[in-house]
């Protein structure tokens, strides 16, 4: 399915939220409150979701609960929105299957991370890559770059592999380099979106199509605002912005993990009664709750 916003500049919109998953105060998926949170990030100013990522815990979710999940979000907002379906695991058959189950539902882009822990060879993640993207068939690939958690990168050589690619079109970077990234972007046409909001700003500088991003919870409106601003050459006003919003990336990005932050941003906000996690990942603390009260409250969002 073709995403209503998709041009060649900014294939997949510009301002994505990682999308929470919400649960039941039981566990469950919560399909009601994940089109209710949808509703809210877009009607903030999201033009695109990325269902099924890590800020998703995709790690504790269902092939059958990812679809779900994935159905829900596009009946919500798919006809306003970019719909991405987080596919990326370690384990390539696993893959293929998200893959085409997100092909089959309607899926506008497809997020695959680098495999991680397993530390694959550069052929091995090549060839991960182009299977995932076949077994999408038609459905346009942002590659994750996060070797942080990942444990690998993907070498520029491999970038120059994928340049001629029809599906690999961008990549989501959580490695912070923006001279390696403009190399990219200038060597291989790939559209490049942040994937780290502390940079945001420097990625939209230097050319980056958009944003995937956390804090966009609660600031999506913002960096929107952002985003319009670097268009139009007035880098005076998307400074004021980033300085506005510093409070807020401080909080619900240094303190613990962005899923956990961005719950707690959505109870705060009325989105979410309540902030339920899956295991491993703990709901947020009170002390958690009232740091990213004081960062939202900060920067004017709350």
């Amino acid at each position: 399915m073709t995403s209503p916003l998709a041009n060649e500049a900014a294939p997949f919109g510009r301002v994505l939220t990682a999308m929470v998953t919400p649960f039941t105060r039981e566990g469950e998926l919560d399909l009601d409150d994940a089109q209710k949170v949808a509703t809210y990030l877009v009607d903030q100013g999201s033009d695109g979701l990325v269902v099924s990522g890590t800020t998703g815990e995709s790690p504790t979710t269902t092939v059958a609960e990812d679809g779900q999940l994935l159905a829900a979000v596009l009946e919500a907002v798919g006809d306003r929105a970019t719909v991405v379906a987080g596919v990326g695991t370690n384990d390539t058959r696993h893959s293929v299957e998200l893959a085409e189950q997100a092909k089959k539902i309607g899926a506008h882009g497809l997020l695959l991370v680098t495999p991680y822990y397993s530390k694959p060879p550069q052929s091995g993640i090549l060839s991960h890559i182009e299977e995932v993207a076949r077994a999408g068939d038609d459905t346009p690939v942002m590659l994750y770059d996060i070797p942080g958690r990942t444990g690998v990168t993907i070498a520029n050589e491999t970038y120059a592999k994928l340049a001629d690619h029809p599906l690999v079109i961008a990549m989501k970077d959580a490695l912070g380099d923006l001279n390696r990234g403009a190399w990219l972007m200038h060597e291989t046409g790939i559209k490049i979106y942040s994937g780290d909001d502390p940079v945001n700003l420097p990625w939209l500088a230097m050319g980056a199509s958009g944003v995937v991003s956390v804090v966009s919870h609660a600031a999506a409106g913002a960096y929107a605002r952002m985003v319009a601003a670097v268009d139009a050459g007035d880098l005076a006003t998307a400074r004021s912005i980033n300085n506005q919003l510093l409070p807020a990336v401080k909080a619900m990005m240094t303190y613990t993990q962005g899923a956990i932050t961005s719950k707690a941003a959505l109870q705060l906000l009325g989105v979410l009664e309540h902030r339920t996690m899956r295991s491993p990942l703990l709901e947020a603390t009170d002390e958690e709750v009232a740091i990213v009260r004081d960062g939202l409250t900060a920067s004017g969002l709350l």
